[in-house]
């Protein structure tokens, strides 16, 4: 299981430049998330490495295979999750993964009971026979994900997944794609929700206009300056203690005071002096998320410089 790599792809339609000499590594046994705003490349790379797009330059290499060259090498690997999910509206959600287990030339046998596990991990056991047409959007996107399962594929290709997922679905979904990812699978998920992927990828990849500017990872504990919120029961009391100890913060609003943090040790280690000096600590939490903070600052240095 070699994951996919991406060294240079560019990708146009007519004077749109789409991608422009992105990279990117998707490690096998790891989530790798894709962020980026709308207009930055990610579908078009998604699609290149899902085999229905073919890049302008540059190489491509998905579990080992060239897309363009080997395209249904690719296909038995991959398991691909679009955003918009298409389905045939008169069959059950049975019968269409087993048209899609037919697709892939799974033995039946070995279908039929591959379609009974994926339909009982992703909730779907009680609407095994009810055709696709009654599905909520939400259920739609739960079997979207059991169909790009339905071969065990080495590389799993998200994109938005969690787009129209109740909370407790969010929540299984994080737990089934961190278990994929535990058995080997390199999984690459591109998503606009910045706090999910936080719990939820190893490593971010961010792109803007096209190219790769970022990659950040996302392993707990790592430090990472970014603004933290302090509330304590006496809002002068704790900026007099901020004070003392030399911190730069911002005055006290709504959700508390703002400062900026080094690591979760630093957090630690601020608490314990506030404490130490009598203020009547509330909470402290981060600002945003790790992902959240990189990606905003980031993505403003590239506006930036497109304005300049």
């Amino acid at each position: 299981m070699t994951g996919i790599t991406v060294a240079g792809v560019r990708r146009t339609f007519g004077d749109v430049v789409a991608v422009d000499a992105m990279d990117l590594e998707v490690p096998a046994g790891q989530v790798t998330a894709l962020v980026g705003p709308n207009g930055s490349g990610k579908t078009t790379l998604l699609l290149i490495l899902a085999t229905l797009l073919t890049p302008d330059t540059g190489t491509v290499r998905v579990a080992g295979y060239d897309p363009v060259t080997q395209p249904r090498e690719v296909r038995r690997r991959t398991g691909w999750m679009p955003d918009a999910f298409g389905t045939w509206e008169t069959l059950t959600c049975r019968e269409v993964l087993a048209t899609v287990a037919d697709a892939y030339r799974l033995p039946r046998p070995a279908a039929a009971a591959r379609i009974s596990e994926l339909l009982a991990l992703v909730h779907l056991a009680d609407l095994a026979e009810r055709p696709t047409q009654v599905l909520s959007r939400g259920q739609k996107q739960r079997l979207g994900l059991a169909r790009a399962l339905i071969h065990s594929p080495e590389v799993l290709l998200l994109d938005e997944p969690a787009s129209g997922l109740d909370p407790r679905s969010r929540i299984e979904l994080r737990g089934v794609v961190r278990g994929l990812a535990r058995a080997g699978a390199a999984v690459l998920i591109s998503s606009h929700v910045l706090a999910e992927l936080d719990e939820l990828a190893d490593r971010a990849v961010i792109v803007a206009r096209g190219r790769t500017v970022a990659v950040e990872s996302l392993e707990p504990g790592r430090d990472t300056p970014r603004p933290w919120r302090l509330r304590a029961l006496d809002d002068a009391r704790l900026l007099a203690g901020l004070d003392a100890l030399g911190r730069v913060h911002g005055g006290p609003g709504p959700d508390g005071v703002e400062v900026e943090i080094r690591s979760d040790a630093d957090a630690a280690e601020l608490l314990a002096a506030l404490v130490r000096d009598g203020v009547p600590m509330v909470a402290l939490h981060p600002a945003s998320g790790v992902l959240e903070h990189a990606y905003l600052a980031l993505t403003q240095d590239a506006l930036t410089e497109d304005r300049r």
